[in-house]
């Protein structure tokens, strides 16, 4: 069976032949469109929560230090120089060891970092050294780490040398931290029963036009 559509438009005649099957799809393409366009839009919504509380905190106020070691996935957008790969960082007392990795697990570089001093090795066993270990990274690899922000911003902490800003939600949760020219917003945190305290799971770094986002997933208080 042939249908035959006749459309009339003020310069336009035209005629659309449909068998049954094709008249179906013609009816079902424009919901079926509908329906895909809800599902997408509602996947790409995340709910962000509102800040009910936002807490200055000023230099010299104490934050316990804690020892850790975590693996994760880094994304870093809008330096001289991109990355998108594994990382492996384990923080003792004032010492950092972290591994940045390939999408194949190959280690890029390893950064060694102490009190006054600090040591890059590459993947072709280029050696860097400095005093100062967020320059060298920016040096060397052509962005910027904050590592002496971030080894408590990704415990959901302020650092506590400088001066910073804390937004918390309705349930006291700490959902962003504004400090030494960076914001660090706050997505995702691990389940309650499987870490003892709260701890974040995706932190996303901001500051002029550098973004890196950090998704942690496996974490380890030493």
């Amino acid at each position: 069976m042939i249908t035959k559509f006749v459309g009339m438009y003020p310069f336009y005649n035209f005629q659309l032949l449909l068998s049954d099957k094709g008249r179906l799809y013609f009816f079902l393409y424009p919901l079926v469109f509908c329906i895909c366009f809800l599902l997408v839009g509602c996947a790409s919504f995340v709910f962000k929560p509102s800040v009910v509380e936002t807490k200055i905190i000023e230099a010299g106020e104490a934050t316990p230090p804690v020892n850790f070691e975590f693996m994760g996935r880094v994304l870093v957008k809008g330096g001289n120089k991109g990355f998108s790969g594994g990382i492996r960082w384990s923080h003792v007392s004032t010492v950092d060891n972290i591994h940045l990795l390939s999408p194949f697990g190959q280690v890029v570089a390893e950064i060694k970092s102490s009190e006054g001093a600090a040591l890059l090795t590459t993947s072709e066993q280029k050696i860097y050294r400095a005093t100062n270990v967020e320059s060298l990274i920016k040096q060397v690899l052509g962005w910027r780490l904050p590592i002496l922000g971030l080894q408590y911003w990704v415990r959901g902490v302020n650092a506590p040398k400088t001066k910073s800003e804390i937004d918390r939600d309705a349930d006291g949760r700490v959902i962003g931290i504004r400090q030494d020219g960076w914001t660090i917003t706050y997505t995702s945190y691990f389940p309650s029963k499987l870490i003892k305290t709260e701890q974040p799971r995706v932190l996303v770094l901001k500051r002029s036009n550098l973004k890196i986002k950090l998704v942690i997933d496996n974490w380890e208080a030493k």
